[in-house]
């Protein structure tokens, strides 16, 4: 499978590090989420944190870095696609992003970011923002470029598009579980197969749906083109 590697920004031990901060988070807030505490419950010195994430605003951008780098995409210039590795890879981008929203880390960070957005200085959500969303956004959107290059998809405005299968994926699910609702993740694959299908059938072209008609004719399902 070409997808990325989900923590190849950082090193192992910053990867373990970062995982520990975000539990922090989650079992206490930011609060919780101090120099000191995290170099005790890290095992790590207080020195070395500074030395790879600079001061909390650094801290805080590696951790959204590092949960926004678990959504895997298709980012490898010169790879060709075909109708069933374009399949596969959206629906890897598709059930990442619903696995990562539903977490608890995301669920915090987000829930944090909005009760602190009407506050003067509040950067959290900005963060999200920047080294979220959009990190996600890139590498999602060079999937659909490469798609198109590869004549397999067709559209006028990119931006749009990725909006479009952003929509399809996630849907107002995200705000249900923001407010509470919990996730049903066990439906996530059916979810992803299903929003990749309706965005397809969008921006597919004639090949894609040939691909699609003659895999629907051996009585294989979308989620049955690839192998996982």
């Amino acid at each position: 499978m070409s997808t990325d590697n989900p923590t190849s920004e950082f090193t192992p031990r910053q990867n373990a590090v970062l995982a520990e901060a975000l539990r922090l988070l989650v079992e206490g807030g930011d609060k919780a989420v101090t120099t000191a505490g995290l170099a005790r419950a890290a095992n790590c010195s207080k020195e070395s944190l500074y030395k790879w994430f600079g001061d909390r605003d650094g801290l805080l951008s590696a951790m959204i870095s590092y949960q926004a780098s678990k959504v895997r995409t298709f980012e490898r210039p010169g790879e060709r696609l075909t109708v069933a590795s374009l399949i596969e890879h959206l629906e890897v981008f598709a059930h990442d992003l619903l696995e990562v929203l539903a977490g608890d880390v995301s669920l915090a960070l987000n829930r944090l970011a909005i009760g602190q957005s009407s506050r003067d200085g509040s950067k959290l959500g900005t963060l999200l923002l920047e080294r979220g969303r959009r990190q996600i956004d890139r590498r999602a959107r060079a999937l659909l470029d490469a798609g198109q290059r590869d004549g397999l998809l067709r559209f006028g405005d990119g931006e749009d598009a990725y909006r479009t299968l952003y929509g399809l994926i996630v849907s107002d699910l995200h705000v249900r579980m923001l407010l509470g609702e919990a996730p049903q993740t066990q439906k996530f694959g059916a979810r992803a197969a299903k929003a990749v299908s309706a965005f397809l059938a969008l921006y597919g072209t004639d090949r894609v749906s040939a691909g699609l008609d003659g895999n629907s004719r051996t009585g294989s399902s979308i989620n049955n083109i690839h192998h996982n």
